[in-house]
């Protein structure tokens, strides 16, 4: 199977660490791990999407100054409209993980509260950087699903620019192709090429399964009450419908 949208509900109840063991056990070893400083905004987050991948380069030229205050408060129309910009919201599908190469750019937040807010309105499940994303205390309010290598301050005009969309790319140590399974959780975030990520999910299924099982069991032997990451019984009854 080589279509990731058919794929992508086998990850729906996987953690990273199932993930993890999968590939180990195929002979990926710590091949699809990102770089562990690129974490989640915020804790409890979890997403599986379909990686939609953007190439930024830093920019070869500074911003100008500007010369009033509407100026500066419209800084970046006026910056794209001199040096361009690569427009791919309309590209974004639901289901979608916004992976972003930086390029090796400095302090820049390319994601903010009100575009990153804007790509999941189009239904991306998450969002991955390399580099920084900004209105970090914004983006935890709205629970935005952005997972990210450092909180920055500095906005887009001079520092950065999109140079293409949906090609190969580099992100926190690990390639990334349109289409490869991307997921993120507390333990940080994995990429699933595509090609093997039905196998992937199979194994991935049984880790998950079994340690459901053996933490049910601890959870009986000392009367702890039942929480849904003992669940099995979802869990198998989700996954018997591609059987």
């Amino acid at each position: 199977m080589n279509d990731p949208w058919k794929i992508l509900p086998l990850y729906r109840y996987l953690r990273v660490a199932d993930v993890s063991d999968a590939l180990d056990g195929i002979g990926y070893f710590d091949l699809c791990l990102m770089d562990r400083e690129i974490r989640p905004l915020w804790p409890g987050m979890k997403f599986w999407g379909v990686a939609f991948t953007i190439r930024c380069v830093p920019a070869n030229r500074p911003m100008w100054r500007l010369n009033t205050t509407e100026e500066i408060v419209h800084a970046h129309g006026i910056w794209f409209r001199e040096v361009g910009h690569l427009s791919y919201g309309d590209q974004v599908r639901p289901g979608h993980v916004l992976v972003t190469d930086t390029g090796g750019a400095r302090e820049v937040g390319f994601w903010g509260s009100a575009n990153a807010m804007e790509m999941v309105a189009r239904g991306a499940v998450g969002i991955v950087t390399d580099g920084f994303c900004r209105d970090t205390g914004e983006l935890t309010v709205q629970r935005t699903p952005i997972c990210a290598r450092g909180r920055g301050r500095t906005i887009i005009p001079g520092r950065i620019e999109v140079a293409e969309v949906q090609t190969k790319i580099g992100c926190g140590g690990v390639q990334v192709n349109p289409g490869d399974i991307v997921g993120c959780d507390d333990d940080g975030v994995i990429v699933v090429p595509l090609a093997v990520a039905q196998e992937v999910a199979v194994h991935a299924r049984a880790v998950l399964l079994a340690d459901m099982r053996a933490r049910r069991r601890l959870y009986e032997r000392l009367g702890r009450e039942p929480d849904e990451t003992v669940d099995v019984e979802t869990v198998e009854a989700y996954y018997r419908q591609f059987e």
